[in-house]
């Protein structure tokens, strides 16, 4: 066909969908692609340290599922997931393998779980600040958010019963709460077990859904394990079609997240419609993806294991070197696994604006406002020490605490 350089041309942007019109990309992917300069220190991805990798363990999985279940593991599969990586997740809360979902990375999780359960205006409870990649996942289904007070124990849940209290007065309904019990993204805070009782307790007696969201409980370094959301649920409506705890997890974190592999437990209609959303979005995750993982979980604990030791040293490194030398007023948290730490810095300070002095020192981190559904947290910033080596580490934070005082001068 002949070019017309005279043809009308389209307007696209106009013809987006008022959902795609929603949609913002996500600060942290953006700042990634600053990062991707080898001079520059990064503590801004959460990115698993790569050389903690299981090569050999990936290497010979992969070979031992394409001899066990030949052309089947290049195959398509069932939506569902492969059976046998059910129900070792299935047989961790003693549930059925029919209640679990397998799906493409936990971010495919959130997703579906938006799709499935919001509605335009719904209300959803978030901590603030939260993890961005839900605040991503769950906004092009327009709903409303309400954010929930948070300290060094996690969601005030006393706050949260006054808003559930005030909300039933006024004839309102909240649809979701959306929280990450351990080891949060963005802060590393952790939720007490007083507290996990209680936000438990609240949603089911108001009939609001619990998500939780946990991609780091097995990566605990200090302190004690505590039950997670859904266990809390499980024995307070004494079975799973009556819990409304809905449980999503990955191997990203502790295996490698290339394989994109996560799940999600919930009551039997909610992973019925899962499925069907997922046969929507990609069919199945990759089938071979799913055999490897299963092959690799007889070293999953010692991978743990090694992760956490790792990611405890680094914590601890990076804490110390900012109590050297960050300014008085710049607080800090104190997580007991997990990747993550916040940092809040006198209020004068904007973290965005900041930013770009910071790269120029070759160091960059993450704002902290975009972890805010509703706004605020213009003088906080999040760390992540998993991937960063002591030197970098020593570096990178000279450079950060450098910025951080030309900011307060």
């Amino acid at each position: 066909m002949t070019p017309n350089p005279s043809a009308p041309a389209l307007d696209f942007d106009s013809l987006l969908s008022k959902r795609a019109k929603t949609m913002n990309a996500s600060a942290i992917r953006e700042i990634l692609k600053v990062t991707q300069q080898p001079d520059v220190i990064s503590f801004a991805g959460g990115l698993p340290a790569p050389e903690l990798f299981p090569l050999d363990g990936v290497r010979q999985a992969a070979g031992a599922a394409l001899d066990k279940y030949g052309p089947a593991a290049l195959q398509y599969s069932t939506t569902e997931g492969h059976p046998p990586l059910r129900e070792w997740i299935a047989a961790r809360d003693d549930i059925p393998a029919s209640n679990v979902q397998i799906v493409t990375g936990s971010q495919q999780g959130l997703d579906l779980l938006g799709k499935v359960l919001l509605d335009e205006g719904d209300l959803v409870l978030v901590e603030a600040p939260t993890y961005l990649g839900a605040l991503q996942s769950f906004q092009p289904y327009l709903p409303r958010y309400e954010q929930l007070p948070t300290d060094e124990g996690g969601i005030d849940v006393d706050a949260l019963e006054a808003l559930l209290t005030r909300l039933e007065q006024e004839g309102k309904q909240a649809k979701v709460l959306y929280a990450i019990p351990n080891f949060q993204n963005p802060t590393g805070r952790t939720l007490n077990l007083e507290r996990r009782r209680k936000l438990v307790e609240l949603t089911a007696r108001h009939g609001v859904l619990l998500i939780e969201d946990d991609p780091y409980g097995e990566l605990r370094f200090s302190g004690e394990a505590l039950p997670s959301l859904y266990r809390l649920g499980l024995e307070l409506h004494g079975g799973v079609e009556k819990n409304h705890v809905i449980y999503c997890s990955s191997f990203s974190k502790t295996l490698v997240p290339g394989l994109r592999d996560a799940w999600v437990q919930a009551a039997t209609p909610i992973i019925r419609k899962l499925i069907q959303a997922k046969q929507g979005a990609d069919l199945h995750t990759p089938t071979l993806n799913q055999m490897i993982i299963t092959e690799l979980l007889p070293i999953l604990p010692a991978q743990i294991e090694k992760v956490k030791k790792a990611y405890g040293e680094r914590a601890a490194h990076m804490m110390q070197r900012m109590d050297d030398l960050f300014p008085r007023g710049a607080l800090r948290t104190t997580p007991q696994g997990g990747m993550f730490l916040w940092v809040t810095l006198p209020g004068g300070i904007d973290t965005t604006a900041m930013l770009e002095r910071a790269v120029s020192r070759q160091v960059a981190y993450v704002p902290g406002s975009p972890f805010f559904a509703l706004g605020g947290g213009q003088n906080t910033m999040r760390l992540s020490y998993s991937s960063a080596t002591p030197e970098q580490i020593d570096r990178g934070i000279a450079a950060l605490a450098e910025t951080i005082r030309e900011g307060l001068d």
